[in-house]
């Protein structure tokens, strides 16, 4: 079984700003960029919630490319400070880790308030500094009330709205986690994606199973069919996910079989002859850049 690279080092280290080299460049920040100005306050009244990506300047010791955070390292710079909180890139392509997280996620948000309140910010001063009705605020502080840790977890660093996870709190604590694990295989963290499953979740694994299942323009027949169509649905999502890894490794191990092969002169040769349907396809897997 291959081992899969990762796109950045699991730890955080402290850099001097000086020591870091943005990618991209502001011209007037202060205008027209209003998510500028909620990092702005955010960083003043609660600081750096998440760090900057960075990669290490070949030929350079100590020195680093901006990857990602360049508005946060702006707003730093802004307000005087010398040093960040980073994470440090093993893979010099930006979209590594730009994949893995959007700004800010609802859950990351969530974190931020608590520890913003924890420490003595009143909701109020959160609320002016992230540009926010109070009530937001309060709504963000409960958001993960009734979620299970690990269902969190696995939601932490993606960008699914409140809404979506609210309607985990009607399923139990094992359902929230076997939905969330969907949701990241799919790759889809819309609210309506979460709310079918929801509806497709066996009686037993509800939170009020007497209370009955209902959705605007569906019967309770439409409903049944639903959870029926979702069980089997798991299950080949499941099926399919365990043997990703194997197909991935057997897929990547013909083709580099195939690259190798069409560095024959004979062989290609041999198949323009006589095959010329197959020579087509082996140059287009081999030219593939993702399988």
């Amino acid at each position: 079984m291959n081992e899969m690279k990762i796109g950045f080092e699991m730890r955080k280290l402290r850099l001097a700003l000086e020591d870091i080299s943005p990618m991209r460049q502001f011209k007037d920040l202060h205008k027209g960029i209003m998510r500028y100005k909620k990092i702005l306050a955010s960083i003043k009244e609660v600081g750096l919630v998440e760090p900057l990506v960075v990669y290490p300047q070949k030929d350079a010791p100590g020195k680093y490319l901006l990857k990602n955070g360049h508005l946060r390292y702006a707003a730093l710079k802004e307000l005087g400070q010398m040093s960040a909180d980073c994470i440090i890139a093993t893979d010099d392509e930006c979209y590594t880790y730009n994949a893995r997280i959007s700004r800010l996620p609802p859950i990351q948000e969530h974190k931020m308030i608590v520890k913003a309140v924890n420490d003595g910010v009143s909701l109020e001063r959160l609320a002016a500094a992230l540009n926010m009705p109070i009530h937001v605020v309060k709504a963000a502080m409960n958001l993960l009330k009734g979620i299970h840790e690990q269902a969190a977890d696995l939601l932490k660093d993606k960008n699914i709205s409140p809404p979506a996870i609210r309607l985990l709190k009607k399923v139990s604590g094992m359902r929230q986690i076997e939905i969330a694990e969907m949701m990241v295989t799919a790759n889809n963290f819309f609210p309506g994606y979460a709310e079918a499953l929801v509806l497709g979740t066996a009686k037993d694994q509800l939170v009020n199973p007497d209370e009955p299942k209902k959705k605007k323009g569906m019967s309770a027949e439409d409903i049944a069919r639903m959870e029926s169509e979702m069980e089997s649905l798991e299950r080949d999502l499941k099926t399919a996910t365990d043997n990703y890894t194997e197909n991935m490794f057997t897929l990547q191990t013909a083709q580099t079989y195939i690259k190798n092969l069409l560095k024959n002169a004979n062989v290609i040769r041999y198949l323009n002859a006589n095959h010329t349907e197959i020579y087509s396809e082996f140059e287009a897997i081999a030219a593939a850049e993702s399988l």
